[in-house]
């Protein structure tokens, strides 16, 4: 696929290598040199410098034949001109970031589609969406929903009271007969690999679960995992992933919220209606204790500040609280900070091509969600008319090594695949895969 990227953002960096990776045709138009030289040393793209503005710029990057047009500055205003412009020209598919998340209302939408705009992505939403999420389910590390909820991919770290520590997949299915999931990965030791019947799950390890809403309480008790109940969240940094967060969960939650700015705070105050804002910084341990950190049940910090972000969240281990959610940006420091005990990890860029990359796929996906911490995905296919994944039962597919089958959703009705499992036209397949099946995989659709 010819993919045109323009943008001088750190998530413009990251789709470059992403998409790299996966053999596409990338060509970046970027104002500026020295991110280019980044790009260029780390990857084997077409780079234009320049502003995506311009109608001679686009014209240089060859936009007439673009298949996908990502427009990702820091500025939206320039993102959305770039993909008007870019679609006029010739571009198949324009997909434009943008940071406030007006933009992506209903209304906004369906007004710049025609204008030329066929999607507009807000980072900071669907963060904020992620948050929520996790948020409503406590046990998990790391959680995302498939078709209507029929099935979800969790991960579970297993520690000391998992009770499947030291047992075989082919164990755990002998002496649980009805299994309503299916373990699709295991991350161990900074390594990911997809788990056969006579691997045994150790403890520390990181175990990816596709399982059907009735299977969720058996596979967390298998994880040594409990779900517990929220009243409290403190939610440290007010800005657009704060902010949208405090509205989603104030109306059934007791949400604090910090926020260092005073401005920023008083303009907080106008569009938050049960929340209480605090401005004054989270690290100051006797301004946490004067407002009940110990009282909390759920504690998020999402700060422009990675390093701010990690240390809170330790702190709020430290003062009890039982779950802690971090933004954190720099890919690097993922798995340190899941390693020293923050519960759950997210970071924007991944969140947002989690979004973006069904789009790189020629089969329909559904949904996509890129896995934090791994480089791996989780994709939702739907089985097209004469398909090859429609020919013969699972077992008999020779699907890639690389990649696994996890469930299946037919008719609003959720199945954990088996090998004797016949996959049919229509049918909705949740499917594991690692970067290098990811096209092996698509022709299987």
């Amino acid at each position: 696929m010819n993919i045109l990227i323009a943008g001088n953002s750190e998530l413009a960096l990251h789709l470059c290598k992403l998409f790299s990776a996966e053999k596409h045709n990338i060509t970046l138009i970027c104002p500026d040199r020295e991110l280019i030289r980044v790009v260029e040393a780390s990857t084997d793209l077409m780079t234009v410098e320049g502003d995506s503005t311009s109608l001679t710029i686009l014209k240089s990057a060859n936009a007439k034949k673009a298949d996908l047009l990502l427009s990702m500055h820091l500025d939206g205003r320039v993102n959305i001109l770039t993909s008007i412009l870019g679609k006029h020209l010739g571009a198949k598919k324009c997909i434009a970031k943008v940071n406030e998340p007006e933009y992506t209302t209903e209304k906004s939408k369906a007004y710049y589609k025609d204008l030329g705009i066929d999607y507009l992505v807000s980072p900071e939403k669907i963060t904020a969406e992620e948050v929520t999420n996790l948020i409503k389910n406590t046990a998990a590390t790391e959680i995302f929903d498939f078709t209507n909820n029929q099935l979800s991919i969790m991960l579970i770290r297993l520690d000391k009271d998992a009770l499947v520590l030291n047992k075989s997949l082919n164990e755990i299915a002998h002496d649980y007969k009805k299994l309503d999931y299916r373990a699709v990965a295991i991350h161990r030791r900074s390594e990911t690999f997809i788990p056969h019947g006579s691997d045994v799950f150790r403890e520390g390890d990181m175990a990816y679960v596709v399982t059907k809403p009735e299977g969720i309480d058996h596979l967390l008790k298998l994880g040594g995992k409990k779900r517990f109940a929220i009243s409290n969240i403190m939610i440290v940094g007010g800005g657009t992933v704060g902010s949208q967060a405090a509205i989603m969960l104030e109306k059934k939650f007791n949400v604090k919220l910090f926020e260092t700015s005073r401005d920023r705070s008083e303009e907080l105050t106008e569009v938050l209606n049960n929340t209480l804002v605090i401005n004054g910084d989270a690290r100051d341990i006797d301004l946490l204790e004067n407002e009940g950190i110990r009282s909390m049940d759920a504690f998020v910090a999402v700060t422009n500040n990675s390093e701010t972000n990690i240390l809170t969240c330790l702190l709020a281990r430290k003062y009890g609280v039982k779950k802690t959610i971090a933004l954190v940006e720099n890919l690097d420091f993922i798995e340190i900070s899941q390693n020293i005990g923050i519960d759950t990890i997210i970071n924007k860029k991944l969140a947002t091509a989690s979004y973006i990359i069904r789009f790189t796929m020629t089969a329909e996906v559904i949904s996509t969600k890129c896995l934090t911490g791994i480089d791996a995905e989780v994709f939702e296919f739907v089985a097209k008319d004469n398909s090859p994944i429609t020919r013969k039962p699972i077992r008999k597919l020779k699907f890639p090594k690389d990649a696994i089958i996890g469930g299946i959703i037919r008719e609003n009705e959720g199945f954990i695949a088996t090998g004797d499992f016949q996959i049919q036209p229509g049918d909705n397949v949740v499917v594991f895969a690692l970067p290098k099946a990811f096209h092996a995989v698509d022709k299987f659709f």
